[in-house]
């Protein structure tokens, strides 16, 4: 299954959420990452619709004690991935995306400016839902058709020591199984924080 892009750099099956939280990416740059993450709000709660608004600056920041330690911040990213393999889009892919922060793809820094990020509705404590790999790998798979991506890495992996996500319970094998993509997409594969074997 492939997801058609359309011109502006909108998924046309996703249900699109815009965030403000984006901006141009630096001229003549094009994307060439794909950027996995995890994310859940409250923290280990899955479902409703805080992670939305908390792209498009609409939390609630009183809602929960833990958003104590995010308000204010404005981050997004360009697709969301649910429990439930529902895919929702916050930015276009034309457009850089807040979601990667202080980050380092191979001496390359600013990884906002090249990059695509997924977020997958999930935390490092628990496995991700069959319907998320499988919505995971076709919209991986068209991205990398559309763009022609040349490497997939984890947040953890471009931010090492800052971030954990998507965290130890991501199935890195089962994904480029998906993909059947060559090893020189994942070049972490081997020498990422958590063993991939």
């Amino acid at each position: 299954m492939r997801f058609a892009i359309d011109d502006a750099g909108w998924v046309t099956a996703a249900t699109h959420r815009p965030s403000p939280n984006f901006d141009a990416r630096p001229d003549e740059v094009v994307p060439d990452l794909l950027v996995i993450h995890n994310i859940s709000l409250p923290p280990e709660q899955f479902g409703g619709g805080a992670i939305a608004d908390f792209f498009q600056n609409r939390l609630d920041w009183d809602a929960h004690p833990f958003y104590e330690q995010i308000r204010g911040v404005r981050v997004s990213a360009h697709f969301l991935i649910r429990r439930d393999g529902a895919l929702d889009q916050f930015v276009s892919c034309e457009a850089r995306a807040w979601h990667a922060g202080r980050s380092d793809f191979f001496g390359r820094e600013r990884c906002n400016d090249f990059s695509i990020g997924i977020e997958l509705e999930g935390s490092d404590t628990q496995p991700f839902a069959q319907a998320q790999y499988e919505v995971l790998a076709a919209l991986a798979s068209s991205l990398v058709a559309r763009y022609r991506l040349s490497a997939i890495a984890g947040h953890s992996d471009i931010a090492p020591g800052r971030k954990t996500d998507p965290g130890p319970h991501f199935d890195w094998l089962r994904l480029r199984r998906q993909l059947e993509l060559p090893s020189e997409y994942f070049p972490y594969l081997n020498t990422g924080p958590f063993e991939r074997r």
